[in-house]
């Protein structure tokens, strides 16, 4: 399918949930004259429990949806729908510059004292054929030893917004506190919406005596790489005036994420149901 979008077009940025809006701040950080729209598809929240055929169905169901608003790029803003439906959605859309998240396994193991790296994240993204295939091939290259622990649960407590709540301070703990066991100096938050309790993580840290666990959130770097796309593709809009918006579309509760967007943004975009 052709992509042919102006520079000023949006970008689309697209999650299970709120996760996807830890990715969303570090892309209004570096690009601030881009609009961008963000799609929460909670109706079908959370991806991790699902199988990869119902993943890749929502994918590419919100890729048109995105597409049918003008989307000129596309960020799959979510690690579950990266490792089981980004391929689909390349085959798919050839001529769109797609982005995904991965657990950031390279800079982990490049960031390891001990070469014994913990890797946090949902079963689903834990369990794909591209997880597993980055994980050996970076294993090999590094000697690092990766420590899985599927942190089951997690982003349904998330997404209720209270980052503070003491079921995502027991899950936290029964999560990290195995992985400290082990050795790990080094934890990957593999799914976009761990970022949002790193506080909580740290606590953990803190009260295990291991304050000098380094944590790998890899938003900065998908950054990076859809501005590298962009710009390879002539699609960087032209810095003209600081007009850029901000859209949200959601198949769950628009009051939800409004509610997201300023809780963890300090934002009050607009946001509509989307029937997808």
């Amino acid at each position: 399918m052709l992509n042919v979008r102006p520079p000023a077009a949006p970008i689309g940025v697209f999650d299970s949930g709120v996760g996807g809006l830890s990715v969303l701040r570090h892309i209004r950080a570096q690009y601030p004259n881009e609009h961008l729209i963000y799609v929460a598809d909670s109706g079908h929240a959370p991806y991790g429990d699902k199988t990869e055929e119902y993943v890749v169905e929502r994918a590419l169901a919100v890729t048109d949806f995105l597409l049918s608003h003008g989307a000129k790029a596309l960020v799959v803003a979510c690690n579950t729908a990266t490792v089981a439906a980004i391929k689909a959605v390349r085959m798919r859309y050839t001529d769109l510059p797609v982005v995904g998240v991965e657990p950031g396994l390279k800079p982990a193991a490049a960031a390891s004292r001990n070469g014994k790296v913990g890797v946090l994240a949902t079963a689903r993204t834990l369990k794909g054929e591209k997880f597993l295939q980055l994980r050996t091939q970076i294993s090999e290259a590094t000697r690092a030893e990766f420590l899985l622990q599927p942190a089951v649960g997690l982003v349904d407590e998330i997404e209720k917004g209270d980052l503070r709540a003491p079921a995502i301070d027991a899950m936290l703990e029964k999560y990290v506190a195995p992985l400290l066991d082990q050795g790990a100096d080094t934890l990957v938050l593999g799914c976009t919406h761990y970022p949002f309790v790193t506080a909580g993580i740290e606590r953990v840290l803190h009260t295990h005596g291991r304050d000098a666990v380094t944590l790998i959130d890899t938003g900065d770097a998908v950054a990076r790489q859809l501005g590298r796309l962009l710009e390879a593709a002539g699609l960087l809009r032209p810095e003209l005036k600081p007009d850029a918006t901000l859209h949200g579309y959601t198949s769950g509760d628009p009051a939800a994420l409004r509610q997201a967007f300023n809780d963890l943004l300090g934002l009050q975009p607009a946001v509509e149901k989307m029937a997808v």
